[in-house]
């Protein structure tokens, strides 16, 4: 069986050959983590994020919409703290001049003791059979115990060096901890240094009355800064969220993993404001939605999980990620945050604004708290795309590359195939298209063998391949074959919208959520 590592692999390869993601400015050798999205990517990217505002915004009547500018005035990065305190630890190792992040060389090495206490148990369980009871093979098996003894003072070290930002405590534990670089395998470390993530450029015409201004790290302050406006403009009543997509820029000194951590990066945010002393209900009831908003694609329940945060951010007095199981363990693909009221009190301090909502149940102002949810459009494509990359063994003894993408976001919904190139089949091909197209994004292929063509369309996920053949001429049906079970079935042409829009339709995704 091939290794997480290889499969990875195929499927950076896979989103090249396909259309779905190449490497920036590539005539040129590419920029270092920033890439293009491909003709199949801005499909797939533009569906999750209808998915994602479309949930936000259709399935709750308190939730509105904004698309805030990516330049926004200096200050307001001052008073979010950004100027101050969005810095990373880094680490360079002397041999290999490469630099890590502090903290992920450490998250690797607790994943390791995972890795070893999970090996041991799957031994046993194989050994054991039935009969095997992890719970007792915990207390009873010296070298499990001995790794969860070491990976849980492991983990309590390094969560109390984080809260007390400790950089020569997060050098000693990767001293410690044996920690070596990946690349040279040496542990000649330097010290621990903070590194400031954001862009800076200058606004204005001449160099001498230029002001300097940032390329947003997150999209969460355009939200904040227009709380008023919205709330007054929307009469909005607390609680109520304001929702927005849009780009972010973060100079990620350890930016890797294919798309999964960038310089430039698209976020989709929801902020949800809310009567102080309400927040921890709210953040544990947006966490189940925002659970459930995941699990309606059907990507495996058992991928997801929540990892509350070691460190909380100085404004937060909850955080929780939801992690999904990428080809590289256990990642964050989404932050829901109690924010407390910090971002519109800083920002009502800063300019001087009175920020705060009338309550006319309790005849009173206050500043409101905010629930934040937080997810990467990038991360998310990945791990779709990582769900859905499959290659399967055929009964003919062939392989073949699917891509199992949940059809509601496939980029392409049906093919169309004449079963040959005469005969008057693709002019009825595409007579059959101009009557979907208004409907589903299709496309037209008569090259090469219909076994060939329908390889093709397995491989970026296209859920109906429709062929057209003579007997179509004359009883106005084709043939129609099902990407996941590759089973055909002839039907009426009259029949074709409504058989493809019963798969494809978000509908069926958004009531999955509501159940």
């Amino acid at each position: 069986m091939a290794s997480q590592e290889d499969v990875f692999k195929k499927l950076v390869a896979h989103c090249k050959e396909y259309g779905f993601v190449f490497p920036s400015s590539e005539i040129y050798d590419g920029l270092g983590a920033v890439y293009d999205y491909g003709q199949m990517g801005v499909e797939l990217k533009n569906n999750i994020k209808k998915y994602w505002y479309d949930s936000m915004t259709l399935l709750h009547e308190n939730i509105v919409g904004i698309d805030a500018a990516i330049f926004m005035h200096p200050t307001t990065w001052k008073a979010s703290g950004h100027v101050d305190a969005f810095n990373d630890p880094l680490i360079d190792n002397k041999d290999s001049k490469k630099r890590y992040r502090a903290d992920v060389l450490i998250e690797e090495q607790i994943a390791k003791y995972e890795e070893k206490i999970e090996k041991e148990c799957n031994k046993a369980a194989k050994k054991f059979g039935d009969s095997f009871d992890k719970a007792m093979f915990f207390e009873t098996n010296s070298r499990v115990k001995e790794y969860v003894t070491k990976k849980e003072n492991l983990h309590t070290r390094f969560a109390k060096a984080l809260n007390d930002n400790d950089l020569a405590e997060l050098k000693q534990i990767i001293i410690d901890e044996e920690i070596v670089c990946p690349i040279s395998g040496t542990k000649n470390w330097t010290d621990v240094r903070q590194f400031n993530l954001m862009f800076s450029t200058e606004m204005g015409a001449s160099a001498d009355g230029a002001m300097k201004v940032y390329l947003r790290p997150e999209t969460a302050q355009g939200i904040f800064v227009n709380y008023l406006n919205v709330q007054k403009t929307g009469r909005m009543k607390i609680p109520f969220g304001i929702a927005q997509i849009g780009k972010a820029f973060r100079n990620e000194i350890v930016a890797r993993q294919f798309v999964f951590r960038m310089r430039e990066f698209e976020q989709m945010e929801m902020q949800f404001f809310v009567k102080p002393g309400t927040e921890l209900e709210w953040f544990d009831k947006w966490k189940q939605t925002r659970l459930k908003w995941h699990k309606a694609l059907g990507l495996g329940d058992h991928k997801y999980r929540f990892h509350d945060h070691d460190k909380l951010a100085h404004y937060a007095n909850a955080a929780t990620d939801i992690e999904f199981e990428m080809p590289f363990g256990f990642k964050e693909v989404e932050g829901i945050h109690s924010r407390t009221d910090f971002d519109l009190s800083q920002h009502s301090k800063y300019s001087g604004k009175k920020i705060e909502y009338f309550d006319p149940e309790i005849n009173q102002s206050y500043t409101p708290y905010v629930i934040e949810t937080s997810i990467g459009v990038d991360r998310m494509f990945l791990s779709v795309m990582a769900a859905a990359y499959n290659e399967e063994q055929l009964e003919n003894g062939e392989t073949r590359v699917v891509l199992n993408l949940p059809p509601a976001l496939a980029p392409i919904k049906a093919c169309i195939m004449p079963l040959v190139k005469k005969d008057g089949l693709p002019e009825k091909a595409k007579e059959i298209i101009n009557d979907l197209k208004f409907d589903f994004r299709c496309q037209y292929d008569e090259k090469d063998s219909i076994g060939k063509r329908y390889r093709r369309q397995d491989a970026i996920g296209t859920p109906f391949c429709i062929t057209v053949d003579h007997d179509t001429l004359n009883d106005n049906c084709v043939t129609i074959r099902h990407r996941d079970t590759m089973l055909q079935e002839r039907v009426s042409i009259a029949n074709l919208a409504n058989i493809i829009n019963q798969k494809v339709s978000m509908k069926d995704l958004f009531k999955n959520q509501l159940i």
